[in-house]
């Protein structure tokens, strides 16, 4: 699915109990938001989820219907309560078993690291029916993408490595750019003003984004978009606007 624009649109959703309760901080969204700007891939949602297999089977369909792409993280371990292979799995009505070549890879991790390659670690060679295997030069236990979601680690060095490896594979767009101006003055004050240059620049997007500090109210306004000629006019509209203001 395409958004309003010419980029493929994405979203992500992140799996885990751990994340809901406050016990582990997420980073991945962060990560994946600057690589898919980079990559000209419109991230416009994301959506966290305990470890419910029915949860999660509901919000991939939902997710995978409506974006181009759907990017997950956790619940690809060993343990009991990595249940994502499975509620995907699931979803889509695809079966899930130990597949050959995942299996191979981690056999022989496992040997030359002279571990037990017992059935807990067999589990992370489960894949469902049909994916393509995602890489993991870390870890060496594979992602996967079914149709356009990508399932992939929740660990943050795992899950970076498994992206970058990934992302070559995708259809991309025009890069986001972004450039941002300080402005010293309350929201309320610039609120009119900058109402007024955003219609001037609809081809652009324009966020204003408050501070506190040090007793000074102010705003950090950031213009995005793909044409740099559009975000440089913009630029150069806020300068001028701004700079003229008491």
């Amino acid at each position: 699915m395409k958004g309003s624009g010419a980029n493929p649109t994405a979203a992500m959703l992140v799996i885990g109990d751990e994340i809901l309760s406050g016990r582990t901080r997420d980073s991945n969204a962060h990560y994946l938001a600057g690589r898919l700007a980079q990559a000209g891939i419109d991230l416009c949602e994301v959506r966290m989820i305990g470890d419910d297999a029915g949860a999660i089977g509901a919000a991939v369909r939902a997710l995978a219907g409506r974006y181009s792409h759907v990017f997950t993280s956790g619940g690809i371990g060993p343990t009991h309560d990595d249940i994502t292979a499975d509620a995907i799995g699931a979803a889509f009505g695809a079966r899930v078993a130990v597949r050959e070549d995942a299996r191979a890879l981690l056999a022989a991790r496992y040997e030359r690291m002279g571990v037990e390659f017992n059935e807990a670690r067999q589990r992370m060679a489960r894949i469902p029916e049909g994916a393509a295997l995602i890489d993991n030069p870390v870890s060496t236990a594979p992602g996967f993408s079914l149709g356009n979601v990508h399932v992939m680690a929740g660990v943050p060095e795992v899950f970076r490595a498994m992206l970058d490896g990934l992302l070559p594979r995708l259809a991309g767009g025009a890069a986001a750019l972004s450039e941002s101006l300080r402005v010293e003055l309350p929201e309320g004050d610039i609120a009119g003003p900058l109402a007024a240059l955003a219609a001037r620049h609809a081809g652009v997007s324009i966020g204003s984004y408050p501070f506190f500090e040090g007793g000074t109210y102010g705003a950090n306004i950031v213009v995005r978009g793909s044409d740099a000629q559009a975000v440089a006019a913009a630029l150069a509209d806020l300068h001028e606007t701004f700079g003229a203001l008491p």
